[in-house]
C-alpha cells in the first residue's frame, strides 16, 4: 500500500524523521510505537497526505505520490486519520456519523445505510438520535470512530485511539479494529502498548529519534 524511500521531514535544521526505506503491506495492521517525540504523528501526517516530506519518495498502490499536484487530494478521500482527541459537531450522533459521507456526496438510503452499519459496528446502533455533546468520553470515542468506518477508507490511521478510555470501550475498539484487515482496510495504530501487535494480530513499527529501529517483518 506504501513504500517510503530516503525520507526526511525537518523543521528548521531540526530533522524529525528521517526513514531510508520502509514498506506497508495493503490488508494488513500495524502498530506504529516509540517514546514521545519519536516522529510517530509526523509519519501519520505523511501517510495522510497532510504534510509533504522535506526530501524523499512516497509511493501509495505502486504509483508515486506527487504532492505539488491536485492528485493528492483523491488519496486523500481514500486515507482516513483519526486523532486521539477526536472532535465532535454540535447536533446528533447521526448527523456526525454523516457528515464525511455528505461531504463526499453520498445521500439518500446509501447515506442511511452506511451511517447504521457503522454505528452497529461500535455498539451504538440506538444512539443516532443522541446530542453528540452530551455523549461520555468513551461513547464519543465510539462515535469518532464510527464516523471513519462510515467512509470505508482504504486506510485507517489511529493516533493513540485506545488511550484514555475505560476498559470496557478499549476492548470494543480493539474487536473492531482487529476485524479490519480482514475486509481489506490496512490499519495502521500509533500505541504504548506493548501487547498490542500480539492481541491484534498485527506486525510492528518501532520509531527511535524519528528513524525505525523495528521495520515491519
Amino acid at each position: 500500500m506504501y513504500r517510503l524511500r530516503g525520507i526526511r521531514m525537518r523543521y528548521g535544521t531540526r530533522t524529525v524523521l528521517a526513514i531510508d526505506d520502509l514498506s506497508i503491506a495493503a490488508g494488513r495492521l500495524y502498530t506504529l510505537a516509540g517514546p514521545n517525540g519519536a516522529g510517530k504523528s509526523t509519519l501519520l501526517a505523511i501517510l495522510a497526505f497532510l504534510s509533504p516530506p522535506t526530501e524523499g519518495e512516497v509511493y501509495y498502490a505502486g504509483a508515486r505520490v506527487d504532492w505539488a499536484r491536485g492528485s493528492v487530494r483523491d488519496r486523500r478521500l481514500k486515507v482516513t486519520l483519526l486523532h486521539q482527541s477526536p472532535y465532535l459537531f454540535g447536533g446528533t450522533v447521526r448527523a456526525n456519523v454523516a457528515f464525511g459521507l455528505k461531504a463526499r456526496g453520498i445521500a439518500g438510503d446509501a447515506q442511511r445505510r452506511s451511517v447504521a452499519r457503522a454505528l452497529e459496528a461500535v455498539g451504538l446502533g440506538e444512539f443516532g438520535d443522541r446530542k453528540a455533546r452530551e455523549l461520555s468520553g468513551g461513547e464519543a470515542q465510539r462515535v469518532a470512530m464510527a464516523r471513519a468506518l462510515a467512509l470505508e477508507p482504504e486506510v485507517l490511521l489511529l493516533d493513540e485511539p485506545l488511550a484514555n478510555i475505560d476498559r470496557e470501550t478499549a476492548a470494543l475498539l480493539e474487536s473492531v479494529i482487529a476485524s479490519l484487515p480482514a475486509r481489506g482496510t490496512t490499519v495502521v495504530m500509533t500505541t504504548h502498548d506493548p501487547d498490542h501487535p500480539a492481541r491484534l494480530n498485527g506486525a510492528s513499527i518501532v520509531l527511535e529519534g524519528g528513524r525505525v529501529v523495528r521495520p515491519s517483518p
